[in-house]
């Protein structure tokens, strides 16, 4: 009875073994020909294996430049805007390169510290006359001589003249009035009567364009005793704030 359990038992164990799935290979088609648990090649041997990628699954990349592709209305595409930016910025670097090089006339120098001074072709911040190396060549010490004599023979001091008389018939003078002069301006030296003289006074001496001349009219028209033109409201004989001090300092001086 026994033995016949045992049998029952084994078939059970065989008939489930049988039925149970193979377990993969972890380490299969993964580029390794040996197993991990192997003992390591020996040195200075090549180890000959599969490439991990196959070659007929490598594409080929292409060295052409990205072509921004089309945008429809509405929607962004930041790389072909980047392209784009990338387009503008180099045509306008050669656009500039291009201007400098036929502005000049010469192609641009790039700045380095090994770069020999450039020639020196004049120094505009100097004068021939003042450049000594110049001078010299075409001057000496005898032509200066020769030449200051001859600015000295021609030098000619004029001597002040009078100043011509006026005739009789050319009307009062300013200058000469105020010359002998000896009223000083606001001091009530002759009588002046009517209505309202200051405001009179005020808007007829708006209607001259300088106090001298309004001093020219007032002295034509019987000043400075009689004021016709009511240009002198305070009687001290100078019409519209004219004052003579300015022409007797500038004798004065």
């Amino acid at each position: 009875m026994r033995v016949l359990v045992s049998l029952i038992s084994v078939g059970s164990v065989l008939a489930l073994a049988a039925c149970t799935p193979p377990i993969p290979d972890s380490g299969a088609e993964a580029g390794f020909d040996t197993s991990p648990f192997d003992a390591p090649p020996a040195v200075g041997s090549t180890i000959i294996g599969e490439p991990l990628v196959p070659a007929t699954q490598v594409v080929e990349t292409s060295t052409a430049p990205l072509a921004a592709a089309p945008r429809s209305a509405g929607s962004s595409n930041s790389a072909g805007s980047l392209v784009d930016s990338n387009a503008d910025f180099a045509s306008e670097t050669a656009a500039a390169l291009s201007a400098t090089q036929s502005n000049s006339g010469q192609a641009p120098l790039q700045a380095s510290p090994s770069n020999p001074a450039p020639p020196v072709v004049s120094n505009a911040g100097i004068s021939d006359e003042n450049d000594f190396g110049a001078v010299s060549s075409r001057q000496s010490i005898e032509s200066d001589a020769d030449r200051l004599a001859q600015q000295r023979s021609q030098y000619q001091v004029i001597e002040p003249t009078a100043v011509p008389s006026r005739p009789g018939d050319a009307g009062p003078n300013v200058v000469s009035y105020a010359l002998s002069s000896k009223n000083p301006l606001g001091n009530r030296i002759y009588s002046r009567t009517g209505i309202n003289l200051r405001t009179k006074s005020a808007r007829n001496c708006a209607g001259y364009r300088s106090p001298d001349l309004a001093q020219q009219a007032f002295l034509e028209n019987g000043g400075p005793r009689r004021d016709r033109l009511a240009l002198d409201p305070d009687g001290d004989g100078y019409a519209c704030k004219w004052d003579p001090i300015l022409f007797q300092h500038a004798v004065q001086n």
